[in-house]
């Protein structure tokens, strides 16, 4: 909906409450055209009811807002005395319209002074609980949101297991898009693997001021801004509008921002001609092919701590050069490259069959495997006295699952660009060449529409040969950079789709540890950022946390006696 759509919507819904509530508002002792004046109109019944004022701007807060209305709702009904399970039902079940019969219908007198405590345990119960969920939406909304790594693409700084909070008001809170959601979850609710959500009807985008922007090598929380998927447990067979806010959450460091060139070359990273100098926490890997000279045993992998491998198939030199082989081969689509000719070791890609696979009688090499390590390990294993050889696997090639997944720009995961990050406000030269890159942004992220004749170029009906964004971009890489999927594959993400700053790893859990030690102990309440290694202030929480039961254990007695 549009800002304009959404203010007639707003209008039609002062005009239904104010004839809905009028001559309760007089039964109470105020003006009837007071209920007719939007927010003023809300003040008031807050005063009807007996609740504190500030409740109104509960009222206005996305989400928050599904759960104040109700409550609202079958307060007022209460306000007049119809206090019963019945009224509490026909007020919900109604969405409020159970008022129209107490206006007009029902002669109820207004209980200025009620008692605003439940009756029964149970309506305690239930206040307690619907304030609880408020409160905690509210601070996950806008706030500090919980978030758990479940990649190894910022493995090193983030391990899969970590449970995050991630600040919103470093960059500034979104206020959520979707307005009829399912409290504190994401896309999906849990359990019953349902959507969480209707897509319509949407808010505008808005976001609060941030204390601060990002900055080159920040770790930051986004919407993957190509999510498609229905939910997060199904595969993405199908297209499927998702709103931004919906969108599935992604962690990667930003290493490009509005306004840069970045390229990449041989896996690292250069802005503006210079080489991304990285955080002394923030420890690239690549895949590297190692052979040795005796078969690989788990106490090599773990000498290294090894996490991330792949075998290398083995194949007979007869097969190797049968022609009528390498035929198949390329009929299906698949390759076979030598990795080593000594002992004829050789990568498979592509689709084959099992039986097929079978057939050509592949073994697994003992001593030659593909394995993902950070550079400072590499000298170390190459001194190793098992080792015959490591080297890295390069991409050399044009991948066309890489953006912007068209032949013309000839980029690999490896070797990239150079591309220019869009800023909001700055003109670019729009011609065929350069469309690739930025046709995503202009249908996708800012809306307008394309298309294309020969050479020439239209803009919303309008012949054009340049373009102004309208938003900020950035460019997301994970450190894992061989095992990633990241801003080579997808692009650039706009603004709008960020989250907010991951401050905080508050727990850490090894699923591959046995009894305690799946815990990571050491990793529990350690920040983010900063440099050094990171240290843990999960002791001085606990002394913290014992202060604070104590004291409020000898201030219940001190106020008992």
């Amino acid at each position: 909906m549009t800002i304009t759509q959404w203010v007639i919507f707003f209008f039609i819904v002062q005009i239904i409450h104010g004839l809905g509530t009028w001559k309760l508002y007089v039964k109470a002792g105020r003006q009837a055209w007071e209920a007719f004046i939007p927010v003023y109109n809300a003040v008031i019944l807050m005063k009807i009811i007996n609740r504190p004022w500030w409740w109104t701007i509960l009222l206005f807060v996305p989400i928050v807002n599904l759960i104040m209305f109700p409550v609202v709702w079958v307060e007022t009904s209460r306000s007049f005395g119809k206090n019963s399970t019945i009224d509490t039902l026909l007020a919900v079940i109604t969405f409020g319209f159970y008022n129209y019969y107490l206006n007009y219908f029902v002669d109820v007198e207004h209980i200025k002074d009620r008692s605003l405590h439940p009756k029964t345990g149970l309506g305690d119960w239930v206040s307690s609980i619907l304030f609880a969920i408020v409160a905690a939406t509210i601070v996950h909304t806008y706030f500090i949101q919980p978030f758990t790594i479940p990649t190894s693409s910022l493995e090193k700084t983030l391990l899969i297991g970590d449970f995050l909070f991630v600040s919103k008001v470093h960059y500034g809170a979104r206020t959520p898009m979707t307005t009829v959601a399912a409290p504190m979850v994401h896309d999906t609710i849990p359990i019953a693997k349902v959507k969480s959500y209707l897509p319509h009807p949407q808010l505008p985008y808005f976001r609060f001021p941030g204390f601060e922007d990002i900055e080159h090598n920040d770790i930051v929380v986004f919407n993957w801004p190509v999510d498609t998927l229905y939910n997060m447990y199904k595969p993405a067979d199908k297209k499927y509008y998702k709103p931004i806010d919906k969108r599935t959450n992604y962690v990667k460091r930003c290493v490009g921002l509005p306004g840069d060139s970045l390229s990449v070359k041989n896996g690292y990273v250069y802005i503006n001609g210079k080489q991304n100098v990285l955080p002394d926490r923030a420890r690239l890997q690549f895949f590297y092919t190692v052979e040795t000279k005796t078969p690989v045993d788990q106490s090599f992998l773990d000498t290294y701590e090894i996490k991330e491998y792949t075998r290398v198939y083995t194949l007979a030199a007869d097969v190797w050069e049968n022609e009528r082989i390498q035929e198949y081969l390329k009929q299906n689509q698949a390759a076979l490259d030598v990795v080593s000719k000594d002992s004829l070791t050789v990568g498979l890609s592509g689709n084959l069959s099992q039986e097929v696979f079978n057939q050509l009688k592949f073994g697994i090499s003992p001593t030659v495997l593909n394995v993902n390590v950070t550079d400072d390990l590499v000298d170390k294993i190459r001194s190793d006295s098992r080792v015959k050889s490591i080297k890295k696997i390069p991409s050399t090639t044009w991948d066309p699952s890489i953006f912007p997944r068209d032949a013309h720009f000839d980029f690999n995961n490896d070797n990239f660009g150079p591309i220019y990050i869009p800023q909001a406000g700055k003109t670019i030269d729009l011609n065929i060449d350069v469309l690739p890159l930025y046709k995503r942004i202009i249908t996708e992220y800012e809306g307008h529409k394309l298309s294309v004749n020969g050479n020439q170029i239209s803009i919303d009906g309008q012949i054009t040969n340049s373009y102004t964004f309208s938003q900020d971009y950035y460019w997301m890489m994970g450190d894992n950079r061989n095992n990633s999927l990241d801003s080579r594959s997808w692009g650039y993400v706009p603004f709008d789709h960020v989250v907010g700053k991951p401050v905080f790893v508050w727990m850490s859990w090894d699923t591959n540890g046995k009894g305690l030690n799946k815990i990571r102990w050491e990793r529990l309440f350690t920040t983010v950022g900063g440099s050094g290694k990171p240290v843990s202030y999960f002791i001085p929480f606990l002394v913290v946390l014992a202060g604070w039961f104590g004291f409020s254990a000898w201030r219940k007695k001190r106020k008992a006696k």
